[in-house]
């Protein structure tokens, strides 16, 4: 926040895009571009919904603590599925801190406490593929995996049918709205404080209409 209120108090626009600033640095911003958070947890847990036909005990594995982009996806994700499904219950929830080898030991942590696991949130599918490999090593079947963004790996793993579903997030798409925001500012445009990018559901059913993640 120091460095943006400098260029602000310097009258350069800032844009920030991607990972929001917090809140009390929003008044030195002309606009943030990049995904909504809050919407992709919620549209993983109407997913978690659906793969769990609207019942079941499921553990989470949230992003790096402190951090907004782990903060509101695991929001999002808590609030609509309290909504959409409330028979769908998180018995724990633990930080993998983007970390698939962390994410990993979590899970044999929540493979050895539970002895059942109906589906596994993640915050990102580099999570959530550290997740199911454990799953895979202690030869538990049948556990739905979702994430909130979509990689490679996770795009590969839902096409070999072992992760149910992700967020789409193209960084193509990131960067384009960026820069679109950007010109817009520049040219003295009205824009948004929050300027959102679509990020669609991504599942087994419909992963042939999106190419595989560039990361």
């Amino acid at each position: 926040m120091p460095v943006i209120r400098k260029a602000q108090q310097a009258g350069i626009p800032v844009v920030v895009t991607n990972s929001n600033v917090a809140d009390e640095g929003q008044q030195f911003i002309a606009s943030f571009s990049g995904p909504n958070n809050i919407k992709q947890g919620a549209y993983s847990a109407e997913m978690m919904c659906d793969a769990l036909d609207n019942k079941g005990q499921i553990v989470q594995i949230s992003g790096q603590p402190g951090y907004t982009t782990a903060i509101e996806r695991q929001k999002g994700f808590e609030d609509r599925l309290a909504e959409a499904c409330p028979d769908v219950v998180i018995m724990e929830t633990q930080p993998g801190d983007w970390n698939r080898e962390k994410s990993q030991r979590v899970m044999e942590n929540f493979l050895t406490k539970y002895d059942n696991i109906d589906g596994v949130y993640s915050g990102d599918d580099n999570m959530g593929v550290g997740a199911l490999n454990a799953a895979k090593a202690a030869g538990r079947e049948g556990i739905a995996f979702i994430g909130a963004t979509n990689f490679a790996v996770g795009y590969e793993a839902m096409g070999r049918g072992e992760y149910w579903g992700s967020v789409y997030q193209s960084p193509v798409d990131d960067a384009k709205n960026a820069l679109a925001t950007a010109i817009a500012v520049v040219n003295g445009e009205d824009v948004p404080k929050l300027n959102y990018f679509d990020t669609p559901k991504i599942t087994q059913d419909n992963m042939s209409q999106f190419t595989k993640p560039v990361f």
